[in-house]
């Protein structure tokens, strides 16, 4: 295996020409330092208007009447909508395919709302300030609801019911218990459960909790929407999803889907929160009613309170283990707060466990789901998706169980983490011979993340006894992710030859800052042996590039990247057919690097542009395009170790990170500068995640903390020392055998953090965000010494 450091770039070509495994620098970086890529917000159009947004004071009731009159009066003040106004077409605003598994339980605007700054009404008017003065002069008649924000609450007999049960279409979800707010719900079993909790020696069970969580983009929600000559509906959108969300706005708004295009242009992060329709519907529905381009774009504090946020969860694991330190059985219990949509409910409810469990090997499995229903802000995806809120329970149970047995924590994941060759178990499925295994192990350097980690960290190196209040701990937690969803991918590109020998990749794909664009211009470029500075990429114009699903579920490095490889070996293929024939030799004798033409002996004296030249003004005349598409039965699993070193003082509570060490095995790495940049921005999210993040509610559903002086993101102040190491195991089933890297780094941190307090102090934190006065409140309570240093 190759440790890979950002000194220790590896690559596959030879000479200066060599793309693949080296960090090259970002096809978009001189434009990102000197401002030059337009986002959403900068745009600008002829007559455009400004559109802003009427929420709701209530967190559930029935919107009986708008009256628009006196903002109407005002000048420049152009349209206001309401739910009257507009289509009333349930659907989903979840940018998953079709059919999605979510029930279509929301209209663009609904009728009655169900959180506090659900959109009400929408204003179009000449400028900004104009649309926030109308704000104020529309008069909204209510009919206030029961509301309801805490799971338990929501799930008891008597409950507030939010939802009726929506439409039953065949292929398509429908709400699982609307009379109890259980939106989705999800059972799993492998093994006979209950034979292997009676073959263990330890029966243990623990519960864990996990808080609402807001993605903290630097660029908000926003869109643009207008007609063109041709009267369709263009909208230009910080989006992931920009052909979901084409097919979702067509359902919305009652059109048909060729009359919208939707582009995406530069986004400023994403996180899985722009995995969603959000204000799309909103500004495409005033640009309709005005006939003029509409921009809206959401202001900071309702990017908090209004747009989407992450899953809070309640977490009951149980497991049996034997005293040599073996599990038998693991068993793991969730419910989600999905707010007042289903949105992502049941992908979410069920990728808790199923993206977890099955990193351990065990005789038996169990796992149950629920997404419930609640008064609160709409819950959708987060990166780490599901996994973060699981990983958290388990690898702090994990840690539980083996001081129970007093054994080392890191010799206890080695004996039972999961190995290359095996399967996932909650992953079977059934088939004509009962369950049938679905996604395996195909690559697993968990070994030697493990090894490199504890030793970077000083893992089991004595260290002296803290004899003040500030006390020192080692913590570490292991994780494992996926490469987009087996079977329910799909990703591709053109690539298309120009006379200069440079190359248009077309592509679906969203660059969402994560650096894709240029991963796939590397790929592009390997295949093609050509530099790449002659890649030229577009991407994600729904009228222009090729399909693909959008930036989630950590697919686009591996499934499209797939479908670039598979379009540039097919452009290759078609320049070496023409070039074989300029050399009048075989085509098989042929190979193209540093921009030229190279057969058995040498230089032929060609090059790619000679080529390009030949088969679009000589005897060809045709234009060498290379297309590829790809979708994948598999989804490898990145390992990642995490390991960290922290402070805890006892008499403020305060927990300060020292030392972070991350090691990712991603099969192999295509830019290491990128990978370890995702990995450490994965990992900085995780910190935030455990120690200081939480968007807080009064009892009426209110958010009080919604914006950055009071929601405690980590800063460059808050940064221990960071090591990132990349390991390579490459994996037979990904592009060049690469794998995922950008989800999996942000689900090591909480439960590596709350063992480390642990170690430390002994005091056992299982609620996040573990927070001084969480520390304090439990060191008061706490009896008995800290516990040994690993051994």
């Amino acid at each position: 295996m190759d440790n890979l450091t950002l000194e220790q770039d590896q690559a596959t070509s030879e000479g200066p020409f060599a793309v693949f495994g080296t960090s090259a620098g970002r096809v978009d970086g001189r434009g990102l330092v000197t401002g030059a890529p337009v986002y959403t917000v900068d745009y600008e159009m002829p007559g455009m208007l400004h559109a802003r947004i009427l929420r709701s004071p209530h967190p559930h009731a029935r919107v009986l009447l708008v009256d628009p009159a006196q903002a109407l009066a005002l000048k420049g003040v152009h349209k206001v909508l309401w739910w009257k106004d507009l289509p009333q077409v349930p659907h989903t605003t979840s940018g998953v395919p079709h059919p999605e598994p979510a029930p279509y339980d929301t209209c663009a605007l609904n009728s009655t709302v169900r959180y506090k700054g659900e959109p009400v009404a929408l204003i179009a008017a000449e400028s900004e300030a104009l649309a926030d003065q109308a704000l104020k002069l529309v008069r909204v008649e209510y009919e206030v609801l029961p509301a309801v924000f805490e799971i338990s609450e929501a799930v008891k007999p008597g409950a507030p019911q939010l939802h009726t049960q929506v439409e039953i279409i065949p292929g398509f979800k429908t709400i699982y218990d609307p009379a109890h707010n259980i939106a989705a719900h999800g059972e799993y079993e492998f093994g006979d459960v209950e034979a292997a909790f009676s073959a263990a020696d330890l029966v243990i069970e623990r519960h864990y909790e996990t808080p609402t969580m807001c993605h903290c983009a630097l660029e908000p929600h926003a869109s643009l929407a207008f007609l063109d000559a041709y009267d369709r509906l263009n909208v230009v959108t910080s989006t992931q999803v920009p052909f979901h969300v084409r097919r979702q706005l067509a359902r919305a708004l009652d059109l048909p889907l060729r009359r919208i295009r939707i582009t995406k242009p530069r986004v400023g992060g994403g996180f899985g929160g722009k995995q969603e329709m959000v204000l799309e519907p909103l500004a495409a529905a005033l640009a309709l009613a005005t006939r003029r381009p509409v921009r809206l774009v959401l202001p900071r504090n309702e990017e908090f309170s209004a747009s989407r946020v992450r899953h809070a969860a309640s977490i009951t694991m149980r497991a049996g283990i034997t005293r040599d330190g073996k599990i038998t059985a693991l068993e793991m219990r969730a419910s989600t707060n999905t707010g007042a949509y289903a949105s992502h409910a049941d992908t979410v409810a069920h990728a808790i466990g199923h993206k977890t469990l099955g990193l351990y090997r065990a005789q038996a499995y169990r796992y149950i789901g629920d997404a419930v229903y609640t008064n609160r802000p709409v819950a959708g995806a987060f990166r780490g998706y599901g996994a973060t809120q699981g990983y958290f329970a388990l690898e702090s149970f994990i840690d539980e169980l083996a001081w129970q047995i007093k054994l080392d924590p890191l010799e206890f994941r080695r004996r039972n983490h999961t190995e290359k060759g095996g399967f996932d178990p909650m992953d079977y499925h059934p088939g004509l011979n009962g369950l049938e295994p679905g996604r395996s192990i195909t690559s697993c350097a968990l070994p030697e993340c493990l090894e490199q980690g504890a030793k970077l960290i000083g893992w089991g190196v004595p260290r002296p006894v803290d004899k003040g209040p500030v006390k020192r701990g080692l913590g570490m937690a292991i994780c494992m992710q996926g490469s987009g969803v087996a079977k329910m991918e799909l990703g591709g590109a053109t690539l298309k030859l120009n006379d200069d020998g440079s190359f248009n990749l077309l592509t679906g794909a969203t660059d969402i800052g994560q650096g894709s664009d240029t991963v796939l211009s590397q790929i592009a470029a390997e295949v093609l042996g050509i530099s790449l500075e002659n890649i030229i990429l577009a991407s994600a114009d729904t009228d222009l590039t090729v399909m693909d699903y959008g930036a989630y579920a950590s697919s686009t490095t591996y499934i499209t990247g797939m479908g670039v490889k598979r379009a540039a070996e097919d452009a290759r293929r078609q320049i070496l057919a023409v070039a074989a024939e300029m050399c009048e030799t075989d085509p098989a004798s042929l190979s193209i690097k540093q921009n030229e033409i190279w057969g058995p002996f040498g230089k032929t004296g060609l090059t790619v542009s000679d080529v390009a030249i030949e088969t679009l003004y000589g005897r060809h005349r045709t234009q060498i395009v290379g297309k590829g598409d790809a979708t994948s039965k598999e989804s490898p699993p990145p390992f990642y170790a995490q390991f960290v070193e922290v402070a805890v003082d006892t008499e403020t509570g305060l927990v300060q990170l020292l030392r972070s060490v991350n090691v990712l095995d991603l099969g192999r790495a295509v830019n290491p500068a990128l990978a370890s940049g995702q990995v450490e921005g994965a990992v900085t999210m995780g910190f935030g995640y455990a120690l200081t993040e939480e968007l807080r509610f009064d009892d009426q559903g209110t958010v009080r903390n919604a914006g950055f002086v009071d929601y405690k993101v980590f800063s460059p102040l808050d940064m221990p020392e960071m090591q990132t190491v990349l390991v390579e195991d490459p994996d037979p089933t990904g592009p060049f055998g690469l794998k995922s890297a950008g989800e999996v780094g942000i689900n090591g941190p909480a439960p590596a953090i709350a063992n480390a307090i642990f170690n430390a102090t002994g005091l056992r934190l299982r609620s996040l965000p573990m927070t001084p006065g969480k520390v304090l409140e439990g060191l008061e309570n706490l009896t008995g010494p800290a516990p040994d240093a690993p051994a």
